[in-house]
């Protein structure tokens, strides 16, 4: 991974929203490797709203799962908008399974290219979307 990937992610607050638990863990423990603070991870909308909620204003980014356990993501997405907060669907859904509402929002297809998320996070957590 390049410096400037590691630099531009460091000290970042960034929220993963993942039902696997093997998957969550692992992105958490990349990122909190490259300097991230992880919010979370949260494996249900419930959870994940609780956590938008409370730290909405100062999340940088988030990576969100659009199935868990069978509970589509989109009020998360919605709630992380309101906020300001850049997210990217990480997810095995095609972009026609995506409502319209959501089609412009960034997606990475699992199992996830952790170089491509990563470049993704660096270029956007922290700005508005």
């Amino acid at each position: 991974m390049s410096d400037r990937t590691i630099s531009s992610v460091k000290g970042r607050r960034l929220l993963i929203v993942e039902d696997d638990y093997l998957i969550a863990a692992d992105l958490a423990s990349s990122l909190e490797e490259l300097g991230a603070e992880v919010i979370g991870p949260a494996g249900t909308v419930e959870d994940a709203l609780e956590l938008v909620q409370r730290s909405g204003e100062t999340l940088d980014g988030a990576v969100l799962d659009i199935n868990l356990r069978e509970q589509r993501v989109y009020p998360v997405a919605t709630a992380l908008a309101r906020h300001g907060v850049p997210f990217v669907f990480v997810t095995g859904y095609d972009t026609v399974a995506i409502p319209q509402a959501y089609a412009s929002a960034p997606r990475c297809e699992k199992p996830v290219d952790k170089m491509q998320l990563m470049r993704w996070l660096s270029a956007n957590a922290g700005k508005q979307p």
